[in-house]
């Protein structure tokens, strides 16, 4: 289940029944997109490196500030970031 204080990231979701693991993708994305210090610290806890990596690089609703700083952060080139090649 997903911690209490990450609820405010998650505003379209029953947080009670929702699985963070079921979903990886869209768990990982949300709170890269619009989480905090706490929740990055969280996400990098539950997920692997690999995990939270393929995210960055194929997921397409990354907005390109979050996609760019991502990608950054992870030595990422933006040539291989979808959501920066629309």
């Amino acid at each position: 289940m997903l911690d209490k204080h990450l609820s405010l990231f998650f505003w379209d979701v029953d947080i009670d029944k929702f699985d963070p693991q079921s979903h990886p993708r869209y768990t990982i994305a949300r709170l890269l997109e619009y989480g905090d210090l706490a929740a990055v610290s969280w996400l990098k806890d539950q997920f692997s490196e690999e995990t939270i990596r393929d995210v960055v690089r194929t997921e397409r609703t990354l907005s390109p500030r979050s996609a760019t700083f991502w990608g950054l952060v992870y030595h990422i080139p933006s040539k291989e970031i979808i959501a920066l090649n629309n």
